[in-house]
């Protein structure tokens, strides 16, 4: 049989207005297996066109490839037009890639009309298939795509997967945890053998960052929930699995798509002068969560969840005057959260959710921005004292939606509903909620928690804790609006999609309203 040169298809990603990385890997060898470390360094010849047959070849280049990168190949090719469609691939002796496609970002001082960018996180491959992703690639109106993390989860078979007894619809490669630079390498590789995940990456370029399933559970700067003895000290578990990231992902690590050279996620993208997007990492900086949930040191300044480089640079992003709309791609929910009333037996499967919960039912969920208060009361009194608007979070982490005001004061926001940005936060792609976890069906014991949480937080005016699928996030100089659209049984490698709710924040208002369909 015929060795797949490039079985794991092709990628693009971070569009600037002249630039975009594409990405491939190659397997020379019927030996060359991800995470092998074996095989012979190759020469892979890429192209890039502005026709899709590559009758007009605008760039193209060759690169060397081996083990010590995985076989993988990522060009960050330079030298493009603004705003402009391009198809690229890559050629490895008589073997073609399949042919992706690309879009640049508009020139910074343009004015488009608008961006429109799908938006998921938290794609289990044990939990369902990814028929958010398939649906996606059927748009054909996309700028980007926006992926807030967990792109891989690091669980073995058995672990973590379908509902209540965590049915593995799909099993985990290698089948165990993953610790090693091996395993981070193979975790990736099948991921990128999903089908509808290879069409949506050759579809449209990807601007991503990570959260914690990229490493491990919960991970802080530190180590993480799920370290056990006899496994790699944190920082070499970390080590490769941030090096297969850069390997395995169309992303600028430290500004670059060189490798090794860094390890910096967080960035900004422009779309002309209508949105800058500044991505978040929440995870490599932060301190330790609290074991206790109500322990007065989630507000103590010396606790960071940014780290204070990153929070300077994300108070920068917020107050530039490039664009009209300042997106923060954010990986855990910045919206304050307090809880009471809670019935007792929804308190376990809410936490297996969202980690929103403490036994006790005492407010505040430490690993999220409700665990590090003064980060956020830095960011949100920074927003307020220098008068900035059409400060925009998008949200992934908790398999759910909701969208928020994000209340100045939250103690005084019923009576004076002032707000200084909105949040919207997107469903996961497969990952479990929490009907999931309860076993109860969709819209009954969750209808009930939802409309606590709403009446104790005011600010928060929706909530869906029971479907999965993708977001579209549609931003025009009058308003931004995010539609939300559920697939069917993840369990059904044909599941449909249909659109649930939209909510839009009109320009200048620092707060959201409902809408009554997706933008056409």
């Amino acid at each position: 049989m015929p060795i797949a040169q490039f079985a794991h298809g092709v990628a693009s990603g971070d569009p600037r207005p002249s630039s975009v990385i594409i990405w491939t890997r190659v397997t020379p060898t019927s030996a060359s297996k991800p995470g092998s470390g074996v095989g012979p360094d190759v020469t892979v010849r890429w192209q890039v066109s502005t026709t899709s047959t590559f009758t007009s070849v605008v760039r193209s280049g060759d690169v060397r490839t081996g083990p010590a990168r995985d076989h993988t190949i990522k060009v960050d090719v330079t030298g493009l037009l603004a705003d402009t469609t391009y198809y690229y691939r890559f050629v490895y002796g008589s073997a073609r890639s399949a042919s992706g496609r690309a879009r640049t970002a508009p020139g910074n001082t343009s004015s488009p009309a608008n961006v429109r960018l799908g938006v998921v996180s938290c794609a289990n491959y044990q939990a369902g298939w990814f028929s958010a992703y398939r649906h996606l690639g059927n748009r054909n109106d996309l700028h980007a795509i926006l992926h807030l993390g967990d792109y891989i989860y690091e669980y073995g078979p058995g672990e973590y997967g379908y509902g209540q007894n965590d049915v593995d619809i799909r099993k985990h490669s290698p089948a165990h945890e993953v610790l090693t630079l091996a395993d981070y390498r193979q975790r990736h590789a099948q991921y990128k053998l999903d089908p509808d995940l290879q069409r949506l990456h050759a579809k449209y370029a990807f601007i991503a960052t990570w959260d914690d399933h990229e490493v491990a559970d919960d991970a802080w700067k530190g180590g993480a929930v799920n370290e056990n003895p006899g496994e790699p000290a944190w920082a070499t578990r970390r080590a490769a699995a941030y090096q297969a990231y850069d390997e395995w992902q169309p992303v600028r690590l430290s500004g670059t798509a060189a490798l090794g050279d860094g390890t910096q996620i967080y960035r900004r993208l422009q779309y002309g002068d209508l949105v800058e997007i500044s991505l978040l990492d929440l995870r490599t900086y932060r301190d330790q969560q609290l074991a206790v949930q109500a322990d007065p040191a989630t507000a103590d300044p010396d606790r960071t969840i940014t780290g204070r480089a990153q929070l300077d640079w994300l108070k920068d992003s917020l107050t530039r005057q490039a664009t009209q709309w300042k997106l923060v791609g954010n990986p855990v929910m910045i919206s304050p959260v307090t809880f009471a009333g809670v019935p007792r037996d929804l308190v376990k499967p809410i936490n297996d959710t969202a980690g929103l919960l403490p036994p006790e039912g005492v407010p505040y969920n430490v690993d999220q921005w409700d665990g590090y208060t003064d980060d956020r009361r830095e960011v949100f009194e920074h927003l307020r004292d220098n008068g900035v608007t059409d400060a925009l979070f998008v949200t992934g982490d908790i398999h759910s939606g909701w969208a928020a005001d994000l209340p100045a004061d939250k103690a005084t926001y019923a009576g004076t509903r002032n707000s200084v940005g909105v949040e919207f936060v997107g469903t996961s792609v497969t990952s479990n909620n929490l009907c999931d976890i309860t076993g109860t069906p969709p819209r009954t014991t969750s209808i009930g928690v939802e409309e606590i949480l709403k009446a104790n937080n005011p600010h928060l005016k929706y909530i869906d804790f029971d479907d999965h699928g993708f977001s579209v996030l549609d931003i025009t100089a009058k308003r931004a609006q995010m539609d939300w659209f559920v697939i069917g049984d993840r369990a059904d490698k044909n599941a449909g999609v249909t659109w649930s709710v939209s909510w839009a924040t009109t320009a200048g208002s620092q707060t959201i309203h409902a809408v009554d369909g997706p933008v056409a």
